[in-house]
């Protein structure tokens, strides 16, 4: 009830974003199943007349419906950038499928008798078509509109993911924060809309014979109606900025941001795999980053002074079970070989052959190892299995493939690797209930998404590398059994970047010059 009740909560507090992205929501369904209508009937009508081109038009139209919808949003972010435009370019593609299909089938499947009928009766092949055959293939054409609809509803909550919008962005933001609302906020009302746009089109469909007709007429303009739902993003002259889904919930991200800055620009929320090259095609103008990562490099990009602290030292250090350290207790001396050895530098050298050169995290580790001279060849020894985990970002891929090499290199034990298992909460979770072993974190996300240090004790830590490390290490301890062992060396806080150019230009340095710049109601550059 508890549960129940805190969701109601969280829906009536968030009631203002809920609406927006509903309308959002519903906007990217119709505009993408208008077009899909637009260009599926005459297709599905030329492929019943031309038998032989058939198998060819609904094998393409298959095969689109089997590539994975993350996937194809991945392959339409080059062609398309981000936003509107790739997202109804994809649900369009998902609706085309059941569209053709069922119009094909409803056409031929009108008994061959009635439309002989119809041209005794002296009519042409375009009366037979819109008097006879499209009336009787109706109720099979909507079915497949109402498929079509469905998978749209489910497959646009993915459109957050390139700052496109919709119910999506509760659900990604729930997702990386493990909270259990912020999913079910986003999650209940696409659900919610699916059966409702599924009844709506089941109305449609039971209409009688006579009427026909005017559901042809009717249902384009309900389907133009409901995509004026969805208006595409701008951000009113202003700065635009682009922020993960876990960094718009987070104090130590766009909530500090707002109260201790008092920093207010237009915002969409966009996946960490885009928003760097979308900052450099000046799509976006903010985004949310990290210090070390290579696409500062790659895309000439800076990151804003913190001058008022928002963001503490984000030491990365290995974070493992304490069962499992006792149980193989050489495993701390082989971690800590990394300690001292890679600083910001280079780190984000690393992560720059990862991010824009394409190299693998497991090139890119193996050599840093020989380099160093930590190399040593796998004993393929057999005295137990270490599980190693990681977030879903280059970073953490070249450190657990670093790890395990070392571990292999210089133990008896095994190395299984579960990467990119997403957001914080995630990692952690599978750590603190035993499905992996360690993985990297670091110290400020520990102090802030996962202890939640109050204001107090954020103000008597007051930001000290060491004072944080400490802290950190004592709580993980004692609140959940983990251990904290010696920090990589290098410190990859989060930070707000801009490109070079457009910083340069406007004079902002710091945050703090963006905050007055944004208020000031200056225009995008």
């Amino acid at each position: 009830m508890q549960e129940q009740q805190s969701l109601w909560v969280f829906m009536a507090q968030q009631s203002g974003k809920l609406w927006e992205q509903t309308m959002a929501h519903i906007g990217l369904t119709c505009i993408s199943l208008l077009i899909a209508v637009v260009i599926g009937l005459p297709l599905g009508i030329w492929i019943a007349r031309q038998s032989k081109a058939a198998w060819l038009v609904l094998g393409i139209a298959g095969v689109l419906q089997t590539i994975p919808s993350i996937a194809l949003l991945g392959f339409m972010i080059p062609l398309l950038g981000i936003g509107a435009l790739p997202a109804i370019t994809a649900l369009f593609l998902y609706a085309l499928l059941p569209i053709i299909r069922n119009t094909y089938t409803g056409i031929t499947g009108v008994d061959p008798s009635v439309t002989e009928s119809a041209r005794g009766m002296g009519m042409t092949a375009r009366q037979v078509l819109v008097s006879v055959e499209l009336p009787l293939a109706m109720p099979v054409i909507l079915a497949g509109i109402r498929t079509a609809t469905v998978i749209n509803v489910g497959v646009a909550t993915l459109a957050a993911y390139i700052a496109a919008g919709g119910l999506g962005e509760f659900i990604f933001g729930g997702i990386a924060l493990n909270n259990t609302q912020m999913i079910l906020a986003g999650a209940i009302p696409s659900a919610l809309l699916a059966i409702l746009l599924d009844f709506l089109l089941s109305l449609l469909q039971k209409t009688g014979l006579k009427r026909m007709r005017k559901v042809s007429v009717i249902l384009p303009v309900l389907l133009l109606a409901l995509s004026s739902f969805y208006l595409i993003p701008i951000s009113g002259g202003k700065l635009l900025g682009g922020f993960t889904p876990e960094f718009m919930g987070r104090e130590d991200g766009y909530l500090g941001l707002k109260s201790k800055y008092k920093l207010d620009i237009p915002t969409v929320v966009i996946s960490d795999a885009v928003m760097y090259k979308a900052a450099f095609e000046k799509k976006l103008d903010v985004i949310s980053g990290y210090s070390t990562d290579g696409r500062l490099k790659a895309f000439d990009l800076i990151t804003l002074e913190d001058d008022r602290h928002i963001f503490p030292p984000y030491y990365a250090a290995p974070l493992i079970r304490v069962e499992t350290l006792r149980r193989y207790p050489e495993l701390q001396a082989v971690l800590e070989q990394l300690s001292g050895f890679i600083n910001d530098s280079l780190m984000t050298d690393l992560n720059y052959r990862v991010d824009y050169l394409k190299q693998t995290p497991e090139k890119v580790a193996h050599e840093f190892l020989i380099r160093k001279g930590l190399y040593k060849s796998p004993l393929n020894g057999n005295a137990g299995t270490i599980r190693l985990g990681s977030k879903i970002f280059a970073e953490q891929y070249i450190l657990i493939q670093m790890y395990k090499e070392l571990i292999e290199g210089n133990t008896d034990l095994k190395v299984v690797t579960k990467t990119g298992l997403g957001g914080t909460k995630i990692c952690f979770d599978a750590l603190a209930n035993n499905e992996i072993d360690m993985y990297p974190e670091y110290t400020g996300t520990g102090l802030l998404a996962i202890l939640k240090a109050d204001n107090k004790k954020l103000a008597e830590l007051g930001g000290n590398r060491e004072k944080v490390y400490e802290y950190v290490k004592t709580e993980f301890a004692k609140q959940y059994n983990l251990q904290w062992l010696k920090p990589i060396g290098f410190n990859n806080a989060y930070a707000l970047m801009m490109r070079r150019t457009q910083a340069q230009s406007l004079n902002i340095q710091t945050i703090t010059d963006l905050k007055n710049y944004a208020t000031n109601g200056n225009h995008r550059h």
